[in-house]
């Protein structure tokens, strides 16, 4: 350190001897840092950045260039291939400008943030908590849902890593939704103490993925044991001293006053303010170099060249300077940039003041420009909603339009691709000199052929021109910061400076060694749905600035903006001249009812022949979506997921357990024919009364919709029979329903669409308690012209009134899962896969090829369609002439086992050859009841039962030949009836 520097204060020092809180790590940290008190329970101290434009206003080229220059080094770390599957997540409302200047470094990436602000009409794709925060829930709401299902690396972007909790409840709900095997993890800082460091690669470990960090530096912050209980008592005394009014001067600078938004908050004494800034303060941003110079100042107060950019080892490029495509200009110079100039960490000068071998300075060391005080850095924190300008100019404030590019979104709440970067890229000249000429400025802008895209580099300064703050929105980070390095770029203005707006309290201390000097507090403008709140602006007040530009989204150009004691005020109060541009708001636009896709068809989706099913289903394939089985029972169970938000884990049957169905299907093949046979023919004899009277009867065939995936063997079978019987072709589709769900409404609506809703006949299965005859009974009736009825092969629990059988068989399809419904898993519905316009969604196994048996299945029971045709007739004459209404007699015996067994929850308890058999592929059963004396039809169950170590029990007088028990009480590692822990096999 430089003996002329040494009383140049570090801006946490006040902090530190007061608390006793110490920040030790790498080299350049403090310059990266500082440190303030929040008004948190959680928390008593604030890492406040020195780069990030948050609490600290910094020019816009070091801001965007920290973040780019991490960017580039992901991409590197990455490689060009898996930089290219990336997807960047940055956090709200701190880190949404900076995630977004580390996927520009990427250039390929498209970019999502996290909100706090929920919008109508969009689906969460997920969500978690930041424990230490003062607003704690995030939320992901991506325009496409499919943003974050791929299986490339994503980048986690925050301000700084510390616990590392945030980061980790992030990745453990999205690996839960879509497991991938990268993660990487971006900071300005890593803060994780030696407690903490070894977490991140045992979490790595248990969810089987690889988690790298990147960080400008690395550190930690050393607390006292009392440090919370202290630092509250210290807010507290200080934010007790007393307020001063508001200055009556628009160049007033005072602190704003703690609870009193129209007033500013008393300075400790010893302290005092000349018109550009406060005497004694270690510079713009209120900050000190290692060497006790101020980054952009000389050790004697005053600033030096301040156009510099980051880049790794704290330059950019070999030179200086890169752009957003990570080139340099031929000569490695940068626009604005001296051949030479070097830059720090923070992407000020060296620390001898200069610009490096070749840098200039202005006269006396100084760029020309009076001492300054600090700022805070802009950030979006709004969600978006319709573009709402606010009807009447404010009296505090010139608007300026901006003609913002309407294919371009704000930010990336709801994401932000790489072809809408080229869009905003295009349009950011022209931007700004619409802000220069509303900012008085004159003089056009670089014409934008000439434009050099950078990371951050700006043209040189005139010697005379106004110091402009562009102040952003909480989330709104990125456009501000954008529109400002284009600013800064055009040199119209003799500085330009860029921070945000915030929810976050901070104590405000005038002095040297803190890095909040200031505060503004004004109501907030934007109807957050948390309800009205204090907002704040850091280091504005007393910055010395001649013009502010305040950014602000659509959704929040409201009356209180512009209110007496709004925002707009309480910066016209403190600057001459004030700007207001509004960036619209953008929210997806409800979608219009698009046209859905045709019917995945085999042998693209389903080894079936294309004629046999068309699936109304979305190919899920390439998702991860299978999770072991009792993992998948525990988060059922514990109301944290729905069966239909995973997949169990395809069971593959052993030597013993195909014999026994290939067995099965020979000796049931007759019975399953019979029963096709005789369901068919009943639709068949009966379909004619759906329609109005007078309709052709060429009008009146039957189509056939199996419910997926249980129901549509049994689909291909009704149709095989109506061909082989009658030389009928009946169109038969699959659709999905779900059990607490309902019925997937899109695929009604392609019916719809396609064919009179009189002619569709449901099909399923079987029946056991009847909970899916309920659930289509009341999912059909939002819709007109459907028969909410299923025809089943067969109804043991009584449920329908269209049956094959009312006895409880083997029917061999359900022995085996996706091999014998042509390698389709069952269904899949989950928010973040499935949009408000899909189908639900389904996998198609396509590696289990060579287990599949859904045509020797199916062939093998049409073979003996000839044999059985009498007795159907038979089975018909009679079944058309008795009394088929539903006895719901099964619905009754489930009740009563549920409470004799002590499990009180229907939803456990399945009846019935084929539901018992699920339960024990599955699901985590507890115990299998069966009918004393039930002989062949239950061989692969007592063989499933035996593998899985649940105990079989024999009963008398049960109404199904077996009914199987879930766990009622699982937990991972939940026992059987005898107290062994179940084994999965």
């Amino acid at each position: 350190m430089k003996e002329e520097d040494e009383s140049v204060e570090w801006s946490g020092s006040w902090v530190s001897q007061r608390l006793g809180v110490e920040l030790v790590g790498d080299d350049g940290l403090k310059e990266l840092l500082g440190l303030a008190l929040r008004r948190n329970p959680k928390r008593a101290h604030l890492l406040v950045s020195h780069v990030l434009g948050k609490h600290v206003p910094q020019r816009p080229s070091v801001v965007y260039g920290h973040g780019y220059e991490l960017g580039l080094r992901v991409r590197e770390l990455l490689g060009s291939e898996e930089a290219a599957r990336a997807v960047v997540l940055g956090y709200a409302e701190t880190a949404t400008g900076l995630g977004h200047s580390v996927a520009d470094g990427l250039a390929l990436a498209p970019y999502l943030h996290s909100t706090r602000r929920p919008v109508d009409g969009v689906a969460r794709a997920g969500g978690f908590e930041e424990s230490h925060s003062h607003a704690t829930s995030h939320l992901l709401l991506p325009e496409d849902p499919k943003l974050l299902a791929g299986e490339g690396p994503l980048v986690l972007v925050d301000d700084e890593f510390s616990t590392g909790n945030t980061v980790l409840n992030t990745i453990r709900d999205l690996h839960a939704r879509h497991p991938r095997g990268r993660y990487v993890i971006v900071a300005l800082v890593d803060m994780r103490s030696a407690e903490d460091l070894g977490r991140l690669d045992a979490f790595a470990e248990e969810i089987g993925a690889r988690i790298d960090l990147v960080a400008h530096a690395g550190g930690t912050v050393r607390l006292p044991e009392d440090v919370l209980e202290k630092g509250q008592a210290l807010v507290a005394a200080h934010e007790t001293g007393g307020t001063a009014p508001a200055p009556a001067g628009p160049s007033a600078t005072a602190v704003a006053a703690p609870g009193a938004p129209s007033a500013v908050e008393d300075r400790p004494s010893g302290t005092r303010h000349t018109p550009h800034g406060v005497d004694g303060a270690a510079g713009a941003d209120g900050t000190d170099d290692a060497d006790g110079t101020d980054r952009g100042r000389g050790p004697d107060g005053t600033d030096v060249d301040p156009h510099g950019t980051v880049g790794p080892n704290g330059t950019v490029g070999p030179n200086g300077a890169v752009g957003p495509d990570g080139s340099q200009r031929p000569d490695g110079t940068d626009d604005g940039l001296d051949p030479d100039g070097a830059v720090g960490p923070d992407g000020s000068q060296h620390r001898d003041g200069t610009g490096g071998a070749g840098g200039t300075r202005g006269p006396h060391g100084t760029d020309g420009s009076a001492g300054r005080g600090p700022h805070a850095p802009h950030r979006p924190d709004t969600p978006h909603a319709p573009h709402r300008p606010h009807e009447v100019d404010s009296p505090h404030a010139v608007r300026v339009d901006l003609d913002w590019p309407a294919d371009v979104p704000d930010g990336g709440r709801h994401g932000f691709t790489p072809a809408h970067r080229v869009g905003l890229e295009a349009a950011l000249p022209a931007m700004a000199q619409r802000l220069t000429e509303a900012l008085g400025l004159g003089g056009p802008s670089a014409p934008a052929g000439s434009r050099t895209p950078t990371a951050g580099a700006a043209a040189a300064p005139e010697a005379e021109g106004p110091r402009v703050l562009v102040l952003g929105f909480e989330e709104l980070m990125y456009a501000p910061l954008r529109l400002a390095l284009e600013l800064e770029r055009t040199g119209a203005a003799r500085e330009v400076r860029y921070s945000t707006t915030t929810r976050s309290p901070v104590l405000a201390v005038d002095d040297p060694g803190y890095a909040i000097r200031t505060r503004l507090v004004f109501p907030a403008h934007d109807e957050p749905a948390d309800g009205p709140g204090e907002r704040y602006a850091y280091n504005v007040a007393g910055g010395g600035f001649d013009a502010v530009v305040a950014v602000v989204d659509s959704a929040a150009d409201t009356a209180a903006l512009h209110a007496p004691d709004g925002l707009l005020a309480q910066l016209a109060a403190h600057i001459p001249h004030v700007v207001l541009a509004v960036v619209p708001s953008y929210v997806p636009a409800p979608e219009k009812e698009p046209m859905l896709p045709e019917p995945l068809r085999g042998p693209e989706f389903s080894s079936y022949a294309p004629d046999e099913v068309g699936w109304l289903l979305q190919d899920l394939s390439d998702v991860e979506l299978e999770a072991p089985t009792e993992e998948r029972e525990e988060a059922i169970q514990s109301g944290g997921a729905h069966y239909a938000e995973s997949l169990p884990v395809e069971y593959q049957p052993s030597d013993a357990y195909q014999a026994l169905f290939h067995a099965a299907l020979e000796t049931s093949a007759a019975r399953i024919a019979r029963a096709v046979g005789a369901v068919t023919d009943t639709v068949l004899a009966e379909h004619p009364q759906r329609h109005r009277p007078g309709t052709p009867s060429h009008e009146r065939r039957p189509v056939l919709v199996s419910l997926a995936r249980a129901g549509t063997p049994v689909g291909v079978l009704m149709r095989r029979w109506a061909r082989h019987r009658h030389g009928l072709d009946l169109p038969h589709y699959a659709v999905s329903i779900v059990r607490g769900r309902g019925i997937d409404a899109n695929a009604l609506r392609w019916l719809a669409a396609h064919h009179d809703p009189a002619d569709v006949v449901f099909v399923d299965g079987w029946t056991g308690k009847g909970a899916i005859t309920r659930e289509l009974a009341a999912a059909l009736g939002e819709f007109d012209g459907f028969v909410p009825e299923i025809a089943v092969l067969a109804d043991p629990g009584g449920c329908v009134r269209t049956y094959g059988t009312r006895e409880d068989f083997l029917i061999p399809s359900a022995c085996l899962n996706s091999t014998v419904s042509g390698l389709v898993s069952r269904t899949v519905l989950r928010t973040d896969l499935v949009g408000p316009h899909d189908f639900h969604g389904a996998k198609y196994y396509r590696e289990l090829a060579a287990a599949d048996v859904s045509g020797h299945f199916l062939d093998t029971v049409e073979a003996r369609f000839d044999e059985v045709a009498d007795a159907v007739d038979a089975d018909v004459k009679e079944l058309l002439s008795a009394d088929r209404a539903p006895t719901w007699a099964g619905w009754a015996a489930v009740e009563r086992i549920s409470e004799e067994y002590g499990i009180h929850d229907v939803n456990l308890v399945k009846p019935g050859v084929g539901e018992t058999t699920r339960v024990l592929l599955r699901r985590v059963p507890w115990k299998i009841l069966a009918g004393r004396g039930a002989g062949a039809d239950l061989d692969h169950v007592r063989l499933l039962a035996e593998q899985r170590g649940v105990p079989v029990e024999e009963i008398d007088d049960l109404p199904y030949s077996c009914v199987g028990l879930i766990h009622p009480r699982f937990t991972r590692g939940a026992t059987g009836a005898d107290g062994k822990a179940v084994a999965a096999q």
